[in-house]
């Protein structure tokens, strides 16, 4: 799969931050949402490639499922969310592989597709009804989707879920991009929720144990921001 490079679909909000503290909170999860999502991506190409080719596609029907998928890969990595989900009228989309092929490996990231599709869109209910139907068979993947549920429960402003999803995705210490990308989602989540000791060990997290992540850049500033300057 070719690495994505186009802009990810987004929704637009307009903010009075006057009118609330927390605010500033959603502000700049907007602000940052874009090189998430792109980070993000480039994560879901290397796994899928992975897990999806080489461990989970495998006999008849899935031979089958995979070419099925292919085409709907190919809308998805052009941004073309739309043709991915629903097809082209020659090719199926997600939609249709993750019903047609049910039961089998290809169709179940069929789903996991289907759920970041619908994130990237910004219609977050179906996105969590996909994701939750996902089945990541302990693998790397599983940490996407949980991230990706938990950013659909914050943007629905569902703090209670988008943190105890986001915390799931967090918890592969070994993992020097999900982790610290999830970890920065997080103390953003506990900042919303008033759950200030909580963001600030999120956010100690992606100091300390991840120097060289994107999301460490702007660590002390967010420390900072939240009254702790050491």
């Amino acid at each position: 799969m070719a690495n994505e490079t186009n802009t990810p679909v987004e929704t637009v909000h307009n903010y009075d931050l006057d009118s609330n503290p927390l605010d500033s909170v959603v502000v700049a999860y907007e602000k940052n949402k874009k090189i998430l999502t792109t980070v993000g991506s480039v994560i879901l190409i290397a796994v899928v490639g992975y897990f999806g080719y080489q461990k989970w596609y495998k006999g008849p029907n899935e031979e089958k499922a995979s070419s099925a998928m292919s085409m709907a890969q190919t809308y998805f990595q052009a941004d073309s969310l739309n043709l991915a989900l629903n097809g082209d009228g020659k090719n199926i989309g997600f939609i249709k592989i993750e019903k047609k092929y049910d039961g089998t490996a290809a169709g179940n990231i069929a789903r996991y597709y289907e759920g970041i599709c619908y994130m990237r869109m910004g219609e977050f209910d179906k996105a969590i009804t996909a994701l939750k139907g996902f089945d990541g068979k302990g693998t790397l993947l599983a940490y996407q989707a949980w991230g990706a549920l938990g950013v659909s429960y914050m943007e629905k402003g569902d703090k209670k879920n988008a943190i105890e999803y986001l915390k799931k995705a967090t918890e592969n210490a070994a993992d020097q991009l999900v982790t610290p990308m999830y970890l920065y989602q997080l103390g953003l989540a506990y900042e919303a929720d008033n759950k200030i000791n909580e963001a600030k060990d999120a956010f100690k997290r992606i100091r300390d144990e991840y120097p060289r992540s994107i999301a460490a850049r702007d660590m002390d500033k967010e420390l900072a921001k939240l009254g702790m300057l050491d």
